[in-house]
């Protein structure tokens, strides 16, 4: 069996960053050039393969400098760096934390790693982030019931759209709530008006975190970082990420830690994705100008367009319009059988077995958001050729 046939016998083609089967159009798949193959052939050259090494270093040096943080942290995943920065911020056993509803899984799984319980605040349809009207509300409620506040306040840029942070940072200010930001699919993501004009995603909360997924705007092919200006947090980050072991003879461990460090080969691939992420960032846009113009006169919801909000698109995503017995699903079908690798938005988190019993704050615009949602294919590899064939096989399903 080929490689290529057994990736695909096991299912292996929908995982993040496949290129699909032949011929197909793959949703969103890694970059990698040249400048990639040298750095990752140094760090296996250089003897330092595992989780110490140069390239670690100048990739949490460079990404600091990038989004504009003090310290970053590289970690192995973009979950992993969700799950140290709760811990950071205090979380424990049966505290509340507030998560978006519509977002991946991974955003969510953090919480339940700590013990704690998550609140669902659902999205609000100008960005398809967390509605600042109902984060806000639930705040005020809890407050005048005299209820605890959530320990932490999870803020997802979801889809490479920052969310709009005024309200909900200064309601977070007001009851005392830490902000930790999942900035994983946000990397080049920036505010470009208000409150937070020239920040960069990630940056406005006590910690960000971010994720180099294999179908991220860019990638280690696993792997995820922390930012944060906090020294002493920046110093705990670093000492729970290995396995919390301090200096003595022989090996000691003065708390319970994690083996969740970036490998030094992989740092090598993210270094070199880094020094290529304004190609990335523009070929992100220019995919989305041209969806935009091919799709104006169609009956699509396009992705949010928000005055001082610089979004990457990281993945161009559209709503469907539910009528004539033709949603979302029919339309996938259509586009996934003329070799478009279009795909689903994700279920919200208040209807995934596992957070069923979770407080939810609305609802229904992410339950929306799924039941009409898809992303269409925008790598930055993408070429106007195949772009032209996504659009046509676009248009087609309205003719």
């Amino acid at each position: 069996m080929t490689a290529t046939g057994g990736a695909h016998a096991t299912g292996e083609a929908h995982a993040p960053g496949a290129r699909g089967p032949e011929g197909t159009i793959p949703l969103a798949v890694p970059n990698i050039g040249e400048l990639e193959r040298r750095y990752v052939l140094e760090a296996v050259e250089s003897g330092f393969v595992s989780s110490v090494g140069p390239f670690v270093s100048e990739f949490e040096r460079r990404f600091a400098e990038r989004v504009g943080s003090k310290h970053a942290i590289a970690c192995a995943t973009g979950t992993a760096a969700i799950h140290i920065g709760l811990i950071l911020l205090g979380v424990e056993r049966d505290d509340d934390v507030v998560c978006s509803d519509f977002t991946f899984v991974g955003s969510v799984n953090p919480i339940a790693y700590c013990g704690a319980r998550p609140v669902l605040v659902d999205a609000e349809t100008t960005t398809w982030n967390i509605d600042p009207a109902l984060l806000v509300g639930e705040l005020d409620r809890r407050a005048a019931a005299g209820e605890a506040q959530p320990k932490v306040v999870e803020i997802v840029h979801v889809l490479g759209q920052p969310a709009d942070m005024g309200p909900l940072m200064d309601a977070c200010d007001r009851h005392g709530i830490p902000v930790l930001e999942d900035a994983a699919e946000s990397l080049g993501a920036t505010w470009t008006a208000g409150p937070y004009a020239g920040r960069h995603t990630g940056t406005v909360g006590r910690i960000g975190c971010f994720s180099f997924n294999g179908n991220k705007i860019a990638t280690t092919g696993g792997g995820g970082m922390i930012v944060t200006d906090d020294d002493d947090l920046a110093a705990r980050a670093r000492h729970l990420t290995t396995q919390a072991k301090v200096p003595d003879v022989g090996y000691l461990h003065d708390e319970v830690g994690y083996n969740y460090r970036l490998t030094n080969i992989a740092a090598g691939l993210g270094l070199a994705q880094l020094e290529r992420l304004d190609e990335f960032v523009a070929a992100k846009h220019r995919i989305a100008s041209r969806y935009d113009a091919a799709f104006a006169d169609l009956p699509l919801v396009l992705p949010p367009r928000v005055d001082g909000l610089d979004a990457t698109y990281w993945l161009y995503s559209v709503l469907v319009p539910e009528s004539d017995g033709r949603g979302r699903d029919e339309f996938l079908a259509h586009l996934n059988g003329l070799g478009v690798g279009a795909r689903a938005l994700w279920r919200p988190l208040h209807d995934q077995p596992p957070f069923l019993s979770a407080p939810l704050v609305g609802g229904a615009v992410g339950d929306g958001l799924f039941a009409r949602g898809l992303s269409l294919p925008c790598a930055t590899e993408l070429t106007d050729a195949d772009q032209d064939r996504v659009i046509a096989a676009v248009r087609s399903f309205f003719v």
